[in-house]
């Protein structure tokens, strides 16, 4: 039985888990919308499997050097804290180019990431809902970017009202990720609030959105890997409860 949890404020994640019967947490190190340095709960985090998310801003494939060089930091800070916290991964945004830029300057600059980075636990690259020169919005520019870093040990994690959003159908997903990165290491298991390919990144409680919730345990099945649903609060606890249920 695969472990499912949920993301959680950072004040105080094992009690926040224990809230909603979670076996597994995720949460931010500080702000999701700034630059500042990662700051570590003030209380133990015990009795459940730990995921880090990097902040928002972060984006390590732009051409801006202003956005760049800061991101690159940010990221060996944060994956430094989140190992510090015994946690299983560091899951980050595949990050986006400017409209007229070349994808492969943004392949590219991942790669000079891990090129110059100490992993002591895995980059979990995200898929994501929007953005027309995102690097991880389509399966192709995915297949773009993991070829690009061919032998480095980087990890997935699958949003799944990401690649609904994204334009990706949820049917058999999980085969034509594996066939391109050869592995899944977290599922985000979330609805979604807009239709299907609709850029827009805002998750709704399981069986409250767009998407059929058959669909959404399918990839869950399939996928095998732990489970962080990072829907509405209110509704957290009866998402997980659905989720152990029907899988």
């Amino acid at each position: 039985m695969v472990r499912i949890g949920a993301h959680v404020d950072q004040d105080d994640p094992a009690a926040h888990a224990a809230a909603v019967g979670a076996e597994v947490v995720q949460f931010f190190l500080g702000n999701p919308q700034g630059y500042d340095k990662p700051v570590l709960p003030g209380k133990p985090v015990e009795g459940v499997d730990i995921y880090i998310h990097a902040p928002y801003l972060i984006n390590v494939a732009t051409t801006n050097n202003r956005i760049r060089i800061p991101s690159r930091k940010l990221l060996a800070q944060h994956l430094e804290a989140a190992a510090g916290l015994g946690a299983k991964g560091l899951v980050v945004h595949g990050g986006h180019l400017n409209k007229n830029d070349d994808p492969q300057t943004g392949f590219d600059n991942w790669r000079k990431v891990f090129e110059r980075l100490e992993c002591p636990i895995p980059v979990l690259i995200e898929n994501t809902a929007g953005g027309d020169n995102a690097m991880a919005r389509r399966l192709d520019s995915i297949a773009r970017l993991w070829d690009t870093l061919d032998g480095f040990d980087v990890g997935f994690c699958l949003d799944t009202c990401h690649a609904h959003a994204g334009g990706e159908e949820l049917l058999d997903l999980v085969d034509r990720v594996m066939a391109i990165t050869g592995r899944i290491d977290l599922i985000h298991c979330n609805d979604s609030r807009d239709d299907f390919d609709s850029g827009a990144d805002r998750h709704a409680n399981l069986g409250k959105g767009k998407i059929d919730s058959e669909l959404i345990l399918a990839v869950c099945r399939a996928a095998n890997a732990p489970i962080v649903v990072e829907t509405p609060g209110e509704g957290q606890a009866e998402d997980i409860a659905f989720l152990r249920k029907n899988l």
